[in-house]
């Protein structure tokens, strides 16, 4: 029986082989946003433990829109330009899946790389007069930032719209619009972030009336087969602010929307956040989020493990799960779920001597029918199962003796200096 984690999902016209999403994750390495090397490292080395979707860390739809000057931008030939070539790498050595998160910072802009010091960069440093629903700052200490006037209303959601478009023409398989993590339309969704008196603030639905413009020109500049999610911080963590029920409010709209997926996290708006934060702390947000409202969910947030992963599936909290600094740290996470859950990893046949089949780990008790072909070309037939059916001495000898069709797949797998 397939484990859930490696069951496919379709959204729209876009399926994907299996249930992990590697989440975005900001870099702080791109310049004037346009992308480099460091991304087609990052990026290309992601995609090749063959997750189900791969999504491109928060991409500024404008200059200002960046969290800071290092940050990837979606806004010009020049960066477009650049992701086509990321792009195309990941998938010459990936079947992933590839998305993108296009956001605007708000009053979270013109910040430094947390390396150095998450602190705003003055105007000498390639800083700017970060835009907001209000002008509040984040942060006692920050720059009061400018509030977004009818004009400015207007060039953000044309921003979001065009980034979108160039996102197509790059062939990206899905668009995640960013409403999470105390961002600029997360600000707008906040009572503790958005004291406009206007028609986009008060109640509410005038709170949530940007937000919803800013989806809908991004829904209608992709097209019908493409899917679209948002991300969302489904509270705040502080009392009087932004919240679950709020949240149900908000995708409920989304869904009439045309809305795919909800990609579920929490908090980032406020310094006085108390986030109860353990092992899949965000799933249960994520679980209520499916069941209310009726679109797919992703849950993300300290899913660390294989089983854990796959309990959060198979009980029908989320239909994606999604990690992050784990992926970081350990980039072949997939592979490894692929052999915890007794599923074949998607080993490029490059890696194929790397399978734990191999190198001599001990064998699960199913053997899927993937894992029989993979090592019969290795001569390990399942009847050979014994004490040494895994010792690379006798691996070998039984590939030898094998046909000779077989010894010259075997040779067409491995790279020459090693044959």
């Amino acid at each position: 029986m397939t484990s859930r984690l490696f069951s496919p999902l379709t959204l729209r016209g876009t399926t994907l082989d299996n249930r992990i999403v590697i989440a975005p994750m900001c870099q702080y390495s791109a310049t004037d946003g346009v992308v480099g090397d460091w991304h087609l490292m990052h990026l290309g080395h992601l995609a090749l433990s063959a997750p189900g979707l791969l999504i491109v860390e928060a991409t500024g739809v404008e200059p200002a829109g960046r969290i800071s000057p290092f940050c990837t931008g979606l806004y010009s030939d020049a960066c477009e330009a650049a992701f086509a070539r990321v792009i195309g790498f990941c998938r010459s050595v990936s079947p992933a899946k590839i998305g993108i998160q296009l956001g605007h910072a708000g009053r979270k802009g013109s910040t430094d790389a947390p390396w150095l010091g998450a602190q705003p960069v003055p105007r000498d440093r390639g800083g700017w007069t970060p835009s907001a629903p209000s002008p509040i700052p984040f942060a006692p200490t920050w720059e009061t930032p400018a509030a977004l006037d009818a004009a400015g209303l207007a060039r953000v959601r044309e921003a979001f719209a065009d980034a979108a478009r160039r996102a197509v023409r790059l062939g990206l398989d899905l668009v995640e619009v960013h409403a999470a993590h105390g961002y600029l339309l997360h600000q707008f969704l906040s009572p503790l972030s958005n004291r406009r008196d206007d028609g986009y603030g008060g109640g509410l639905d005038g709170r949530m009336r940007f937000p919803l413009e800013v989806f809908e020109a991004v829904r209608a500049a992709v097209p019908d087969d493409r899917p679209v999610a948002v991300r969302v911080s489904a509270t705040d963590w502080v009392e009087g602010g932004w919240d679950l029920e709020q949240t149900v409010a908000f995708c409920t709209h989304l869904r009439a929307l045309g809305c795919d997926l909800i990609h579920v996290s929490s908090g980032g708006l406020s310094q006085d956040q108390k986030i109860p934060v353990g092992p899949g702390y965000q799933t249960g947000l994520a679980a209520e989020l499916r069941r209310r409202v009726g679109l797919p969910t992703v849950a993300v947030g300290l899913i660390t493990e294989p089983a854990q992963a796959e309990t959060v599936l198979a009980s029908g909290q989320a239909d994606l799960v999604a990690l992050a600094r784990g992926m970081l740290w350990d980039p072949r996470w997939p592979w490894k779920a692929a052999v915890a859950l007794g599923e074949e990893p998607a080993l490029p046949p490059q890696y194929a001597r790397a399978h734990p089949a191999v190198v001599g780990k001990a064998p699960p008790r199913r053997w899927p029918r993937r894992r029989r072909a993979a090592l019969s070309l290795l001569g390990v037939q399942r009847t050979d199962i014994g004490d040494d059916v895994l010792d690379p001495v006798a691996v070998q000898h039984r590939a030898q003796s094998r046909h000779a069709h077989v010894r010259r797949m075997m040779r067409l797998r491995m790279p020459r200096s090693v044959r």
